[in-house]
This record gives structure tokens, C-alpha cells and sequence, in this order.
């Protein structure tokens, strides 16, 4: 018998087999033999469907992902004890479903779908998972297939159909919305490439945070200006928000002022640089930024008056000495005398000591880099106070171009007057 099975497995086991063969080997002893059997493309659908009902799992997983197993078989192996059987066969049956021809559809369009309903109701998540993993971006899928799997109680099986599924209209996504849906349904919702205004309206009206947080942080939904503004009122103790929102495309001038009275001090400036307002919406934002910028250096001013003075008055006799430079300024940073870096900044720049706390307040890198420049300080030690001056990541920090300094000479006298330097 081994030599008989040589000469019909051979290399590849790419030898044709006849009907009797093909049976023959179905009934082998040996676990193995069936198993290698059941792969092939070649042998009769009544064979394979014989081995879906094999006792070895190994056999009915390489039936289950065998593209040539008959539609019959699938629905058999949909049903089968074994997980890992049934996972194999959701992988398979996901892609070949959709594929179907017209012909191919008269016939096992039923059968099939029957086999991915089943799976999409079986009791393990894996399995459930791996069919929405496959089904996720199929726009031929079955509808009553990927609905239920956007319902379903685990995230990893409802979220990529929720995010993905081009099969989902906007009635089914607010019928899920509707329905009390599970932790992270409704931000899998936000992050879809398009979300219409109806869609956005009603995951608006949740208090569902991070949802709303994603949403807005989602260029591609349609948020209605009303429903920004909306939101705009709730956001004032939702940090979550207030990031995506000053980044928001197309904010009315109504909303983004309302967000410049409590957005952190970080955000001001990117709210107050939008080139999407009327000059006359920018001037009423750039005014509350600049009322807020105020409150906070109001809030921060040194409370010993006395040691502020006495320092004034070491950085001008150093400046007068011709020892305030460049080597002065490493060194204060170096040892994390910030106090000292701010008040040399001002000497040497001739700028208030207030521009210099603002944009410190702010962690403005440009402003900074604006600042250095005035002062006269090389790119390069401009980057390393950015970094150490405004504790910000290395991602963060404007390092130089060509040798020079990261923004035009236009761009750092917009910072200066944004700062107020005129003031």
C-alpha cells in the first residue's frame, strides 16, 4: 500500500486520482493519508463531503478550508464541534461567498449564506471574529449577515464591520446607535471614512465622550455647525474634546470663540492660526486668546519680586560684561535654571519679559523660535531650549533648516506680534 500511496501522492500529490481511488484513500486507516486527501481539488464533491464527517479534526479542517468543498459540506463543517474547524471555514466561506457567480448563485446562494449565517451566530468570539475580519470591506456581502454581526456583543466582531462595512446604510448604523449599543460600537461608528450628518447628529446626541471625541477628531464626518456649536457647550470639562476640536476643519466663528475661553493654554494658538475664519471672526478669536494668554501669565507671575530683580539685574551686568551669550544660556540649561534663560531671552531680544512667559505658557515652539531669532541666537541652541525651556517631546521641537532658523522671517514677525511684542 505505501508504494500505491507514492504513486498517487507523489511530489505535490499533483497525480490524478479516479473515483475509486479517491474513495479508497477516504477509508484509510491512517489519519494522514485522509488529511492529504482532503485538500485536493481534484477528487469528487461526494468525497469531500464523506470527509466532513471524519472523526480526525485535522481532515475536516483541511476539508472546511478546501475552496472545492461543496456547498453541502460547508453547511455540515458551519456546525462543527471543533473551533478551530469552524474558524478555518468562516475565513473560507467570507471570501468565495461574495464571488459567486449568477449561475453559481441560483444554486448555492442559499446553502452558502446559510453556512455564513450559522457562523456569524456561533458561540465563540474567534469565529465570529475572523468572518468580520473577512467580511469587513466586502460591499457584496450578505446584509442579514453583517448586520448581525454588527450587533453583536463583542467589539472585535462588531467593531470592523461598524467601521468598515460599505453594506451598512445609514438606517442600519442609527438603528445600532438606537439600541444601547456595546462600549466602543459608536467610536468604531466616528472613525468610518464617511460619516453623513444624520449619523453624526445622533452620535452627537450620546454621552458616549470618546465616541464624540473620535467623531470630532474625524474630518471626513459631516458635523453640521449647529451640532459643533452644541458641542461646543458641553466641552468645557472634556479635555477628550478639545484637541480635535481646535483641529476641527471648518469651525464657524461662533464655535471656535466659544472655544478659545477654556481651551488649554497648549491649543490657544492653533485656534487663534486658522486660516478658515473671516478676518472679522479671527479678530474676535485672536482678542479672547489674547485675554486668555494674559490671565494665565497674570497667573503665573513670580511671586518674589525681590529675587526677580536681583536676577534682572545679574543678566544686565553679564549682557554689559559681553558674558551673556550663547555658552551662558547652554549652561543655565543645562542646569535647569529656566528662570534665568527666560530673563536672557528678554535682555537680549529687547522684548518684554511677558512675550517671553507667554509663549513659554503657551509651549509655542514657533514663538520661541521667533524669540531666539530676535535675540540673535543660533538655530541650533534655539531647538535646545524649545525642547528644555518648553518641555515638549523631540517630535515637537522646530530643529533648523539649511543651518538657519524653521520659519520665515515673515512667520517669526507674525509670532512676535501675535505675542505681543508691539504691546
Amino acid at each position: 500500500m505505501t508504494g500505491f500511496l507514492k504513486r498517487l501522492f507523489g511530489v505535490g500529490g499533483n497525480r490524478p486520482l479516479d473515483y475509486d481511488q479517491a474513495k479508497e484513500l477516504a477509508a484509510h486507516p491512517d489519519a494522514k493519508v485522509r488529511a492529504d486527501l482532503a485538500v485536493r481539488t481534484d477528487v469528487k464533491a461526494e468525497i469531500l463531503y464523506f470527509l466532513a464527517e471524519d472523526g480526525d479534526p485535522e481532515v475536516r479542517r483541511r476539508v472546511a478550508a478546501n475552496a472545492h468543498a461543496p456547498a453541502q459540506a460547508n453547511l455540515l463543517l458551519a456546525n462543527d464541534q471543533n473551533d478551530v474547524v469552524r474558524g478555518d471555514l468562516a475565513a473560507k466561506i467570507a471570501r468565495i461567498a461574495p464571488g459567486l457567480s449568477a449561475h453559481e448563485q441560483d444554486r448555492l446562494r442559499r446553502v452558502t449564506f446559510e453556512a455564513l449565517d450559522v457562523l456569524a451566530r456561533d458561540q465563540i468570539p474567534k469565529v465570529r471574529q475572523i468572518l468580520a475580519e473577512a467580511l469587513k470591506d466586502v460591499a457584496h456581502a450578505p446584509p442579514e449577515v453583517i448586520l448581525r454581526l454588527a450587533r453583536d456583543v463583542e467589539l472585535v466582531v462588531a467593531g470592523p464591520i461598524l467601521q468598515y462595512s460599505p453594506v451598512l446604510t445609514d438606517e442600519d448604523l442609527l438603528e445600532v446607535i438606537g439600541a444601547n449599543p456595546i462600549p466602543g460600537a459608536l467610536a468604531a461608528i466616528s472613525r468610518r471614512s464617511v460619516v453623513n450628518v444624520r449619523v453624526c447628529d445622533a452620535i452627537a446626541a450620546t454621552e458616549d465622550v470618546d465616541a464624540i471625541a473620535v467623531l470630532l477628531g474625524n474630518p471626513s464626518a459631516q458635523i453640521r455647525e449647529e451640532t459643533l456649536d452644541r458641542l461646543a457647550d458641553r466641552a468645557t470639562n472634556i479635555e477628550a474634546w478639545h484637541k480635535p476640536f481646535t483641529e476641527r476643519p471648518h469651525l464657524s466663528p461662533k464655535t471656535a470663540t466659544k472655544l478659545a475661553r477654556f481651551v488649554a493654554a497648549s491649543l490657544l494658538q492653533t485656534l487663534a492660526a486658522r486660516q478658515d475664519l473671516s478676518p472679522d471672526a479671527a479678530a474676535a478669536v485672536a482678542a479672547v486668546v489674547a485675554r486668555r494668554i494674559d490671565e494665565l501669565e497674570g497667573a503665573a507671575e513670580p511671586k518674589g519680586v525681590s529675587d526677580e530683580a536681583a536676577l534682572l539685574a545679574r543678566v544686565r551686568a553679564m549682557h554689559t560684561a559681553g558674558q551673556l551669550d550663547e555658552a551662558a544660556i547652554t549652561t543655565a540649561l543645562a542646569s535647569g535654571d529656566t528662570a534665568f534663560v527666560m530673563v536672557a531671552l528678554a535682555e537680549l531680544s529687547r522684548l518684554s519679559p511677558r512675550v517671553i512667559r507667554k509663549a513659554v505658557d503657551t509651549q509655542s515652539a514657533k514663538g520661541i523660535v521667533a524669540i531666539t531669532w530676535k535675540a540673535g541666537i543660533s538655530a541650533d541652541i534655539s531647538a535646545s531650549i524649545q525642547a528644555k525651556l518648553l518641555r515638549i517631546p523631540a517630535s515637537k521641537v522646530l530643529n533648523p533648516k539649511a543651518g538657519g532658523h524653521p520659519l520665515t522671517i515673515d512667520e517669526m514677525e507674525w509670532q512676535l506680534e501675535f505675542f505681543g511684542a508691539q504691546g
